[in-house]
């Protein structure tokens, strides 16, 4: 789909100013066009989609999926980069038995404000958007997209979807979601075998929330999500994933568990005990045995970055 820039709090464009942020004469409201979001993911040097989101290929897209990607496989990589921030726990998860993985579409709404919204469907009208609301960025949505909705935690009145719109996500993007907000019909949307994560349910809809950014950053829970992150959740919480690091996560998950095989096929002999075998084999035919089962050049001494996806410590 054709980027457009929404006339909205966070994307509103009376001025587009010489470092491609879209301002308004006040100053005040701001948004990331298509020429600037590239300079604020400046690590990812691939494809992106017209509207400056990282396009992270299909082909490590799919690759995860077959792999069944683990959110500890690939935290411990994050974390050592310096991304510590990207994990997001204590959910309500839908279909708790699908791993949820794609690339964030993000939504932004905040509490309604009558001047406000008013002047926002003002511009939206001039730009023939149509009325702001919850569909406007529905139907921008296409394969493999994860709508990540920042709804505040709103529950009674911030119910994102229902039934229908759900299945409509469902049926575009093949995914699922993430809403710091609502949903209602879970029983049908469960049976439709949906992932989601959402803060709760009420069977009212969605009133008193504006809808303010359509792929700009938001936060959920304690991270902040750009748009194009890859999206990794599972029956305990939610990874987001800088999309410049999606292809080195698979590589390292793929020699862990590696690793992985060769430390329990060791156990399995019952010859060994763990401390001469796991973090760093003591014995020096055993790890050039394991360096050669697992690719590597070396391995870090136990309880430097021993762990799984690099993280030190008892795994």
């Amino acid at each position: 789909m054709p980027y457009r820039t929404l006339p909205t709090v966070a994307l509103v464009a009376t001025v587009v100013a010489a470092s491609g942020l879209a301002v308004t004469l006040a100053g005040q409201t701001f948004g990331v066009t298509p020429t600037a979001l590239p300079r604020y993911t400046p690590q990812y040097p691939n494809e992106r989609f017209p509207d400056g989101r990282p396009k992270v290929a299909d082909a490590i897209l799919n690759t995860m999926r077959e792999m069944n990607l683990e959110i500890e496989e690939a935290y411990g990589v994050l974390n050592g980069k310096g991304y510590t921030n990207q994990y997001s726990a204590d959910w309500k998860v839908l279909v708790p038995s699908k791993r949820l993985i794609g690339r964030a579409f993000t939504v932004q709404f905040m509490p309604t404000r009558p001047d406000l919204a008013e002047g926002l469907q003002k511009d939206a009208d001039a730009q023939k958007v149509g009325r702001l609301r919850n569909q406007t960025a529905i139907d921008m949505l296409q394969k493999d997209d994860v709508p990540v909705v920042d709804l505040y935690g709103r529950i009674a009145g911030g119910t994102f979807v229902g039934d229908k719109l759900a299945y409509y996500v469902q049926k575009t993007t093949g995914t699922g979601m993430v809403v710091d907000g609502a949903l209602f019909y879970l029983q049908r949307l469960a049976a439709a075998g949906m992932p989601a994560y959402y803060r709760g349910t009420h069977p009212g809809a969605l009133t008193g929330a504006l809808l303010t950014g359509v792929n700009v950053p938001v936060r959920i829970g304690d991270v902040t999500v750009m748009p194009g992150d890859i999206v990794l959740g599972d029956r305990d919480g939610i990874l987001f994933i800088p999309p410049h690091l999606a292809e080195e996560i698979v590589a390292s998950a793929k020699t862990q568990r590696l690793r992985d095989k060769w430390v329990k096929d060791k156990f399995d002999l019952g010859k060994y005990k763990s401390g001469e075998i796991y973090g760093r084999p003591t014995d020096p035919a055993l790890l050039k045995e394991f360096l050669e089962y697992t690719g590597q050049t070396d391995t870090p001494a136990r309880g430097a970055g021993a762990g799984r996806g690099g993280r030190g410590g008892a795994q």
